[in-house]
């Protein structure tokens, strides 16, 4: 099965357990977010990444130009530990790892998420990739992916009892838009998932067509 099937079964069966009030927000959040235009302004194929400096799960000091040195980087940002999706997302991934590293690549995680949030994650699915907390979301800000939660959604991720004010360090109401880049070893992005819909996914199968294609 394919990840994004494997995530609309998830989707399918998760839509049935939350209130119809709930659905009805995050419906309208969704639509509104499509039509705000933001994954246009997201960087792209053809650009050079912006460049960073983040903290890891194990409190190392990771930048994009010390990865770059080592060879190409596979870039994911995600929402968090909190998202089903992600999660569901970031073990795919590591079922991917071996078939990333093999190709010379480095696979990075980025989240909005305190480290020690990003920690939790890192020890529950045995990843094997690291995990970078962009706490204020200013890299996603930089590659065009962040964008706030309408009040009524932040609303309703407060009824179903997600804590993003702890969990992103005070910055609850700023999120990434679900990207991943494949990143060149002159720091161009050779290749682009971005996507409003948090429920799909940039494939592994494509990461690796992706990297494959930088050879």
């Amino acid at each position: 099965m394919s990840l994004n099937a494997e995530l609309r079964t998830f989707y399918e069966a998760r839509q049935r357990q939350i209130p119809a009030e709930v659905r009805a927000v995050m419906q309208r959040a969704g639509e509104e977010l499509e039509a705000s235009g933001q994954t246009g302004r997201a960087v792209t194929v053809g650009t050079q990444a912006p460049d960073f400096t983040l903290p890891s799960a194990v409190g190392e000091t990771v930048t994009l130009k010390g990865l770059l040195a080592q060879g190409p980087v596979v870039l994911t940002f995600y929402r968090g530990a909190w998202c089903p999706y992600c999660n569901i997302a970031l073990r795919s991934l590591q079922e991917h790892h071996a078939a990333i590293t093999e190709r010379g690549a480095q696979l990075i995680a980025v989240s909005p998420q305190i480290p020690d949030e990003s920690l939790a994650l890192t020890e529950k699915h045995t990843l094997a990739f690291e995990v970078l907390s962009d706490i204020g979301s200013a890299v996603a800000k930089a590659y065009g992916l962040a964008f706030d939660l309408p009040d009524d959604l932040a609303a309703a991720y407060d009824k179903l009892g997600l804590d993003l004010q702890h969990v992103n360090g005070g910055h609850a109401r700023t999120l990434p838009l679900p990207a991943t880049y494949v990143i060149g070893i002159d720091g161009t992005i050779q290749w682009a998932f971005v996507n409003n819909d948090y429920t799909t996914r940039a494939e592994p199968t494509d990461i690796l067509a992706a990297l494959d294609a930088l050879t």
